[in-house]
């Protein structure tokens, strides 16, 4: 065992949380292995030792790395190796990434790269709440400036009683499942997803998560770091010269008052561009090295005149007021051999969303590290290039596209309908046509409506809106904005998104630029995002007030229903002969879950699935006295009786005195191969199946 080898023990949840340092990556500037039963990750940090030249921006990455060994596999596809992380995966790093972001030093340029790996996992405990607590140990214990710790917690909702990191049960039942993290003193990072609970269960249970958030906070700074923390680098970090800021600040206060005065967006950047330019033209001849300073100063100054006019007036850049929605309109049913389509505008932000609808063997297949192994609704969102006005070519999506889609996915989740009420997958993509602002919750919107329009029955229509913040940070007075757009995003202290029904909240998602929120600013914002919400929602149903009565004529008409898995074998026949049969003869789709369920998708054809359905149950029927059925004679014996084939593979003889009333004197005077006739059992014996004829058909 090495020397530097040290193990610290605390309580999350009721579990016992052990950390290891000084064992393993001892190169790393700072790493840990976090371990909860036999859930086991290895968080490691490490930053170059110079700034990355021409950053503008902190170069923060963080990875969560899957390792499908943790649970006992081999990973599938053609190198059986661990290729792009899951979309779980990259929400789990920017779960990670999002509470630590804000506790950097302003002006570090310096990379830093955050890998949490998962090396052994345990169904009943979650490796995320622990990849998270061990990215803030690591952090802390490293000499990286850094302002934690930071604790993280899942909380849950089971039964009226809030639970901190659940189980497997207790998640199944749970009408809450709630990501946070923060410091002791503020909440910096929300992710949920609800049933449609109220504001008063959600902060309860916020409220609830950042009690156990303040005492792992205290263990890592009172019992881990006093140990093993290394002191701090110091490092030189990036600030505008003193005398230069305060010269650009004189020379151009009242040319960004003008620039910034009018509420017209494009009048305001041609502006701004205007005084940028005369601003560099004038101190670069003073300053020829000190361009970006220059421009660094002037995105300041113009930050604060835009917070000022919020805070000072409740002026907003496009004129409204605190709580006002931009303008909206709506269109359904735009692409008519779509399933379902639909068209959410607000302000300048603009979504086109489409539903299709396919059999449930077309479910998302899943391979990570828990027991989900497919995803009946998908939801994506794209952002390309031009929904800005970028020339950019498209590309696969990256983690803010699937960080969004995964939103909007758990936003609408609770309102989906079961497989066995609608036997359908579901997929809903989200093509952002324009951006300003808050896409993530018009694709919420779009989406409810494409839903409704494709005629799938959703419990109840769901809207979101972004909240934002300005604070003042020596008062601590604040201004929470409704519906927010992107400079007020780009300019703000938080990015507050909420979605839900008319009921309550489905989805939460909280950004923050600042160290942190109070419980009176989350009431506020919260409070505020229904009212938005119920608004946003009258505008949908002004446009689509009800789910469509029928599906598109151009979408699988889907029959479910269960057998016997004992009989699937017999359904299914020799290297799918009777099943393939079936398919040729009733021009359908079947499909056969190991549970029994079948599923029959028909298109504009819907006697094909009610015969195919009719054939299929036939099989996996235990025939008894009495049934009754439609067969095809296949053999005649003259003088004896007609065969009847009344399921593929399965038959059963009409005896020549079950044919008639009457006497007759050879079976073809009643009967022909190929006849179709509706026959009863009669007896069921060890040589076979008696039916007595019942009619034959025309």
């Amino acid at each position: 065992m090495t020397v530097n080898y040290k193990e610290f023990k605390t309580v999350v949840g009721g579990k016992e949380v052990i950390i290891e340092t000084g064992k393993y990556t001892e190169q790393a500037n700072g790493s840990c292995v976090i371990r909860c039963g036999d859930t086991a990750v290895m968080v490691t940090v490490c930053m170059s030792a110079s700034p990355r030249d021409g950053m503008d921006f902190f170069p923060l990455q963080v990875d969560y790395e899957e390792k499908m060994y943790s649970i006992g596999k081999i990973p599938g596809g053609f190198k059986r190796r661990e290729g792009r992380a899951s979309d779980k995966a990259i929400l789990t790093s920017r779960l990670i990434d999002r509470p630590l972001r804000p506790l950097f030093p302003k002006g570090l340029f310096n990379d830093v790269v955050v890998i949490a790996t998962a090396l052994s996992v345990e169904p009943d405990i979650a490796p995320e709440p622990l990849a998270m607590i061990g990215s803030s140990v690591a952090l802390a214990i490293s000499d990286i400036p850094w302002a934690g710790p930071t604790g993280s917690v899942v909380v849950g909702l089971v039964d009226g009683e809030y639970v901190i990191n659940p189980d497997c049960a207790q998640r199944e039942k749970s009408t809450i499942h709630l990501n946070l993290a923060g410091t002791k003193d503020a909440i910096l990072m929300i992710e949920a997803g609800a049933d449609e609970v109220t504001n008063e269960e959600m902060v309860g249970a916020i409220m609830f998560g950042h009690q156990e958030i303040k005492k792992i906070c205290a263990f890592i700074e009172e019992e881990v770091v006093p140990v093993v923390g290394k002191p701090k680098k110091e490092i030189e970090l990036y600030h505008i010269p003193e005398e230069l800021d305060k010269e650009i600040r004189a020379y151009a206060a009242e040319k960004i008052d003008w620039a910034i005065e009018t509420f017209d967006r494009q009048e305001r950047e041609a502006r701004q561009a205007q005084v940028e330019e005369e601003v560099l033209a004038h101190f670069l001849e003073l300053y020829p090295e000190n361009k970006r300073e220059i421009k660094d100063s002037l995105y300041y100054l113009t930050k604060e005149k835009v917070r000022a006019k919020i805070f000072d007036k409740g002026i907003r850049p496009d004129g409204r007021g605190l709580k006002d929605v931009r303008p909206i309109w709506c269109e359904k049913h735009v692409l008519p051999r779509v399933h379902g389509s639909a068209v959410f505008t607000r302000g300048q932000t603009q979504t086109l969303t489409t539903c299709t609808l396919a059999m449930l063997a077309e479910a998302q297949k899943l391979e990570g590290l828990d027991d989900e192994t497919a995803k009946r609704y998908m939801h994506q969102y794209n952002f390309p290039g031009y929904c800005t006005g970028e020339a950019k070519a498209i590309r696969s999506p990256g983690r803010r596209e699937i960080g969004h889609g995964a939103l909007a996915e758990r936003a609408l989740v609770p309102v989906i309908p079961s497989e066995e009420d609608f036997p359908y997958a579901i997929r809903v993509v989200n093509d952002i046509l324009s951006s300003n602002g808050s896409s993530s919750m018009a694709s919420v919107c779009g989406s409810t409506m494409a839903l409704m329009d494709a005629g799938v029955p959703i419990k109840a229509p769901v809207a979101g809106v972004a909240m934002g913040l300005i604070k003042n940070q020596e008062t601590g007075e604040f201004r929470v904005l409704t519906d927010i757009q992107g400079l007020e995003d780009f300019l703000g202290d938080m990015d507050f998104k909420v979605a839900g029904t008319e009921k309550g909240i489905t989805a939460i998602q909280m950004d923050i630029k600042i160290k942190g929120i109070s419980e009176e600013i989350m009431h506020t914002a919260i409070d505020q995002a229904n009212e938005g919400r119920q608004f946003i929602l009258s505008k949908m149903l002004e446009c689509i007030p009800e789910v469509n009565p029928e599906l598109s004529e151009y979408a699988p008409r889907i029959i479910s229903f269960k057998i016997n898995p004992e009989k699937i074998g017999d359904v299914v026949g020799k290297q799918g002969k009777v099943i393939n049969s079936i398919i040729a003869e009733t021009g359908t789709k079947i499909d056969i879950e190991d549970d029994g369920t079948v599923c029959i998708a028909s298109y504009g054809n819907p006697e094909g699935a009610q015969r195919a359905k009719a054939i299929v149950e036939s099989i996996a029927h235990d025939p008894e006295v009495g049934d009754r059925f439609l067969g095809t004679v296949v053999r005649i014996l003259p003088k004896v009786g007609a065969f009847v084939e009344f399921a593929p593979g399965k038959d059963g003889m009409i005896h020549i005195s079950k044919m008639s009333d009457k006497r007759i004197d050879t079976v073809e005077d009643v009967l022909s191969i190929g006849d179709t006739v509706k026959v009863e059992i009669i007896k069921i014996g060890e040589k076979g199946i008696d039916f007595k004829l019942l009619e034959k058909m025309a």
